[in-house]
């Protein structure tokens, strides 16, 4: 009878350990998640301002103030446009 009642004792302690185990596991798991869910709306909200960004880095006015200023272009003479037309 003694030895029935320290297997079990020893069956008991065991299975409370793997619970403790198994529920601390757990915690840190789901604190990870929590984590990388953090990170993934900050990184939302950065590929969202960079989409604004580059929208507005793209637009037409900018575009052709840079090919005038840095790359001195100039729109074609109406006549040259015509002439370009006409081909």
């Amino acid at each position: 009878m003694f030895r029935l009642n320290l297997v079990l004792l020893l069956i008991v302690v065991m299975c409370a350990l793997g619970t403790v185990t198994a529920q601390h596991r757990a915690r840190k798991l789901f604190q990870a998640l929590e984590s990388e869910q953090e990170r993934v709306r900050q990184l939302d909200v950065e590929y969202g301002q960079l989409q604004i960004e580059m929208s507005t880095w793209a637009t037409h006015p900018r575009i052709e103030k840079i090919a005038r200023e840095r790359l001195r272009m100039a729109l074609p003479a109406a006549a040259r446009l015509a002439e370009a037309g006409g081909r």
